[in-house]
């Protein structure tokens, strides 16, 4: 499994959050593979329709930036000022602590699934306590990728006609929009960590990085055909978990502990 690297992000306006103090207080919207600029100027339109300005792509097919955003954000175009490109869907979600997944497709894996307006309510209670939230979407013609939605903590399902159940991207950005808006008039409850903040995506993958290369030194993934389904059942657990930064070095140094254990019988 390759290390992190830090993206070197591709921005039109600054969106670092030490620029911004009131980064955290709004959800990052993570559009992953965005194959036509009129669908990102349409979900720029449905985010600033409810005050939302913190647009992240994630590879888009036709580069940026891209005038046919910008036509069709119309008075939306403040968001695509502030969007920031990165390469992967790790890169976009390395400072968040907790990352949903839009998808209406059954993926078999273990995750919470989640109404929009259960997780909304769930995202402003975190954004209020300092976490720092992100919402993926997946690309037109396909959604998210199994990869894409191993990476979110939780799974963000609309209950729409299952025989036609595929939402254009702008709607799900709107629907999505919308239901953050409308929780800020709904108590939540407190969220807080005492003597901890959550886990960042980033600290995440260092800490299945670090457990991967132990378990390949004793030959756990076993047979070698079955390694990337058992690495993203690893991947899945630990993210399904709401980790923080103290659980993160706990973990680490348990690995530690047990590699010098199996190096001491040897």
């Amino acid at each position: 499994m390759p290390a992190y690297h830090p993206a070197a992000a591709i921005r039109r306006g600054s969106v670092t959050s030490d620029a911004d103090p009131d980064e955290s207080a709004q959800p990052a919207f993570i559009l992953v593979g965005p194959q036509m600029g009129e669908n990102i100027g349409a979900a720029a339109r449905a985010m600033w329709n409810f005050g939302l300005d913190r647009m992240r792509l994630v590879a888009p097919r036709d580069g940026w930036p891209n005038p046919r955003a910008e036509a069709m954000a119309s008075g939306a175009t403040c968001v695509l000022d502030r969007v920031s490109v990165a390469a992967s869907t790790a890169e976009a979600c390395a400072d968040l602590t907790r990352v949903y997944a839009t998808t209406a497709r059954d993926r078999a894996m273990t995750k919470q699934v989640m109404s929009p307006e259960a997780a909304m309510a769930e995202a402003r209670a975190l954004a209020a306590a300092g976490e720092r939230v992100g919402i993926l979407f997946g690309p037109e013609r396909a959604g998210l990728e199994n990869a894409d939605v191993v990476r979110a903590n939780a799974v963000i399902s609309v209950p729409t006609n299952p025989a036609y159940s595929s939402l254009n991207l702008a709607q799900c950005v709107l629907l999505v929009a919308y239901e953050w808006q409308r929780s800020a008039g709904v108590p939540v409850p407190e969220h807080r960590l005492a003597g901890a903040r959550g886990a960042t995506g980033v600290e995440v993958d260092r800490l299945l990085e670090h457990l991967v290369e132990r378990l390949d030194t004793v030959g756990f993934f076993y047979p070698e055909e079955k390694r990337p389904s058992m690495v993203a059942n690893l991947d899945n657990l630990l993210r399904r978990a709401p980790l923080t930064d103290i659980d993160v070095r706990t973990l680490h140094g348990v690995v530690r502990a047990l590699a010098e254990k199996v190096r001491g019988r040897k």
